[in-house]
């Protein structure tokens, strides 16, 4: 086999290769086109997108301590600040002590 065959036949495999993989072959796109369709949540212009990237939750001390936290407590985090959610109640460490937080 000469080097001319070598080459025809390297590229033939090279483009069977390319139609299988962007669908030719298989029947179908490779990569599926993005679609948006406007109002929907996930969109970027719809209302629940932007009211998502726009709302921000402001966490305010309170003048209310604790030394030790209630039952059934789970640590959270929001807005990168950790917290314990307590049923409907919020704390926040403190040095030694927990102090409430209302999260708005």
């Amino acid at each position: 086999m000469n080097q001319v065959q070598r080459i025809a036949l390297t590229t033939c495999g090279l483009l069977a290769a390319t139609a299988v993989f962007d669908g030719i072959v298989g029947g179908g796109t490779f990569v599926s086109p993005a679609v948006a369709v406007v109002g929907r949540p996930a969109t970027p212009v719809s209302v629940a997108g932007v009211a998502r990237r726009t709302t921000r939750r402001v966490i305010r001390r309170s003048t209310i301590y604790a030394a030790t936290l209630p039952g059934g407590c789970y640590p959270i985090v929001i807005e990168g600040t950790s917290l314990y959610q307590c049923g409907a109640t919020y704390y926040q460490p403190y040095g030694t002590q927990y102090v409430v937080v209302y999260v708005d």
